[in-house]
């Protein structure tokens, strides 16, 4: 569950197929939990992440001016916004597998939107969107800052390779703490559709994940990669 705000943007289509790629102990911690990792806003590594642009910026600092405490607010607020981060595509992507598993025992997960929507748990005690991220010119594009989630829908052109799709959470009207991040309760079979191992994987791995998959009391479909097909010639 979680909530509408008709200012976010998603595909229209709720099969839209999304992917999110992870290595095993990642994986495996979700399975096991059954909780979905969101990092903290401020820990990405792109230190643009829930920031503003520059036209953006220069109307909050002027805002600031009488009252110095409304800038520090949009500082601090990233501590208090959890991430998880998808990508829209309709098939696996070969930089995306380079990107996030930095060896071969890797996985992705693959789902839809309306999975993605369905899978997630009510949460009671703070508001949690899904949206569509812009990319944008940093230096002469405006972010609207009348909602306290644009910073988090935007992100700078370079990154539009991403197509990201991202659950958001906040957690600033509520007595949690984010220290890395936070874990929000998922229904699995509900946001797993297939499971495919990373492409330059041993058929031992994929064995192996079969089986961990199964101990742990799932039935997802696990497929090879599509990207290691046997060459026709």
């Amino acid at each position: 569950m979680y909530l509408n705000n008709q200012n976010i943007k998603l595909p229209e289509d709720p099969d839209t197929i999304i992917w999110k790629y992870l290595d095993l102990s990642k994986f495996l911690d979700l399975l096991m939990s059954k909780k979905l990792f969101m990092s903290r806003s401020d820990k990405f590594e792109d230190q643009y992440e829930g920031t503003f642009s520059e036209p953006t910026y220069e109307e909050i600092r002027k805002l600031s001016i009488d009252n110095p405490d409304f800038l520090k607010f949009y500082k601090t607020h990233r501590e208090q916004v959890a991430i998880s981060s998808w990508h829209i595509n309709e098939y696996e992507s070969f930089a995306m597998w380079q990107i996030f598993t930095q060896n071969t025992e890797g996985l992705a997960i693959q789902s839809t939107i309306g999975r993605l929507q369905n899978a997630l748990a009510p949460e009671n005690n703070y508001k949690q969107f899904i949206g569509e991220v812009n990319y944008i010119d940093y230096k002469k594009e405006y972010i609207p800052f009348d909602d306290m989630f644009f910073p988090f829908l935007f992100k700078r052109k370079s990154f539009q390779y991403e197509r990201e799709v991202r659950i958001i959470s906040d957690v600033a009207e509520s007595n949690i703490t984010l220290n890395d991040g936070l874990k929000i309760n998922v229904n699995l079979d509900q946001l797993i559709e297939k499971i495919y191992i990373h492409p330059k994987s041993e058929n031992w791995y994929k064995n192996l994940v079969i089986q961990l998959v199964k101990q742990l009391g799932f039935d997802f479909t696990i497929e090879k990669s599509d990207l290691e097909s046997d060459i026709l010639i």
